[in-house]
C-alpha cells in the first residue's frame, strides 16, 4: 500500500458511540506503516488511551480540519457545518447520493475545498456488495426495539448496552401477549439481524424479500402486529406503507421499525413520516385510531457500540490497508464525481492519492 496518513475523528453527534476502527485493528494499521492520528472523544466506546498505547498520535476533538495536506479523515456519521470548504479526502457515510436533504450542500463543500467523499455505503466489490457494513446490528436492534415497544417494555431515553444485557430484556416474560411480526428484506444483512433478534425474543417472524415484494400483498402486511423494514432500495419501488393504509380500520399493524431510515429520499419505501426518531424519544405515534407507532433511529448500532464497531472494523481493515491501490476505493471516488456532476457540481479530478 502507499503510505497513508489516517485521522480518526471525533463524532459530532452526541449519541454516536461507535468507531470505524477499534484499537486492535488500529495496531495492525500502525504495524503496516500507517500514520494514525486519533482525536480525543468523550463518547467513543474505546478510550483514546487504548489507541495511544498502540502507537497512534492523539489530537483534540474536532481538530481534523487543520490536519496536514494529504491526510485522509475517517469517521462514521455527518460532519459539522464548519468548515464550509472541505479540503481533505473523507471516509464516512455521507447519505448524499439518493436525493436526501442536504446532499447538494455537502457535495458543494467538497467542490469548494477540493476534497473528496469516499462514502462507506458505496465501498463495494465488483458485484456491488458492501464490503463493510453495520447492517446486521442495525437489523438486530431495529427488531429488538420493536419487540420491547410491542411488549410495553421500551424505556426512554435509550442508552448503550451490551448484547448480553439486551438479550436478557428480550426474553419472554409471564403475561407477554403473543404478536405477529413481519421482516421485509429478510435475506439481507439487516434482515438476518432482525430475524436473530426475533428468535431471541421467542418470535417466529414472517420473512419477505424480493419475491414477496414484487407483487406486494398489502392486506397481509397490514395483518401483522409489527413490521421491521430492512430494505435499502436502490431503484424506485412501490411503497410498502401509504398514507391511506394508516386510516384502514382493518389494519392490525401497530408498530413499525424502519431500520433503513431513507426519510426524505425519493426511494423511501415507507413515505408515511418526515423525520427520524431519537434516543430520548425513540417512538413517535404516526396515527391515533387505529394506533400506529414508529421507531426510526438512524444510528441503531450505536446502542451496541462495542459489538458493532468490532465487526465493522474487522471488515474495513483490509481495505484501509489497500487504500490508494484498491479498485473498490477507485469505484467509490468515481461515484463521488459522477453524483456531483449530476447535481451540477464540479469536483477535482485526479487519482486517490492526489485528490
Amino acid at each position: 500500500m502507499t503510505e497513508l496518513q489516517l485521522w480518526l475523528r471525533h463524532e459530532a453527534r452526541t449519541t454516536e458511540r461507535r468507531t470505524p476502527v477499534v484499537p486492535s485493528d488500529a495496531r495492525r494499521l500502525v504495524e503496516h506503516g500507517v500514520t494514525l492520528t486519533v482525536e480525543e472523544s468523550p463518547q467513543r466506546i474505546f478510550p483514546v488511551e487504548d489507541y495511544e498505547a498502540i502507537g497512534a498520535r492523539v489530537a483534540p476533538a474536532g481538530s481534523w480540519a487543520s490536519a496536514p495536506e494529504g491526510t485522509v479523515i475517517l469517521g462514521l456519521k455527518e460532519l459539522p457545518d464548519d468548515p464550509a470548504e472541505l479540503t481533505h479526502r473523507h471516509i464516512f457515510f455521507g447519505h448524499a447520493y439518493k436525493g436526501q436533504p442536504g446532499a447538494s450542500d455537502l457535495l458543494s463543500r467538497f467542490a469548494a475545498g477540493g476534497g473528496a467523499l469516499l462514502d462507506l455505503e458505496y465501498l463495494v466489490d465488483d458485484k456491488g456488495r458492501r464490503l463493510a457494513a453495520f447492517g446486521f446490528w442495525a437489523g438486530y436492534l431495529g427488531a429488538a426495539l420493536a419487540v420491547l415497544q410491542q411488549r410495553g417494555r421500551l424505556v426512554a431515553p435509550l442508552t448503550p448496552t451490551s448484547k448480553e444485557e439486551l438479550d436478557k430484556t428480550l426474553q419472554p416474560a409471564d403475561g407477554d401477549q403473543e404478536f405477529s411480526a413481519l421482516v421485509i428484506g429478510a435475506l439481507g444483512r439487516s434482515g438476518r439481524g432482525a430475524r436473530v433478534a426475533f428468535s431471541t425474543a421467542g418470535i417466529d417472524p414472517t420473512c419477505w424479500d424480493l419475491a414477496e415484494t414484487r407483487n406486494l400483498d398489502r392486506p397481509a402486511l397490514l395483518a401483522h402486529d409489527v413490521l421491521v423494514n430492512c430494505v435499502l432500495a436502490t431503484t424506485p419501488v412501490p411503497p410498502f406503507l401509504r398514507e391511506p393504509d394508516l386510516d384502514d380500520p382493518t389494519r392490525r399493524l401497530r408498530t413499525v421499525s424502519d431500520v433503513t431510515c431513507d426519510v426524505g429520499s425519493p426511494l423511501n419505501v415507507l413515505p408515511v413520516y418526515d423525520r427520524t426518531t431519537e434516543w430520548d424519544a425513540p417512538v413517535r405515534q404516526l396515527h391515533a385510531r387505529p394506533p400506529l407507532d414508529l421507531i426510526a433511529i438512524d444510528n441503531l448500532p450505536s446502542l451496541l457500540p462495542r459489538e458493532s464497531s468490532t465487526d465493522f472494523s474487522a471488515a474495513l481493515l483490509p481495505h484501509l490497508l489497500d487504500f490508494g491501490t484498491g479498485e473498490a476505493w477507485r469505484r467509490d471516488l468515481d461515484l463521488f464525481r459522477t453524483k456531483s456532476r449530476e447535481l451540477g457540481i464540479g469536483v477535482a479530478e485526479g487519482e486517490l492519492g492526489h485528490v
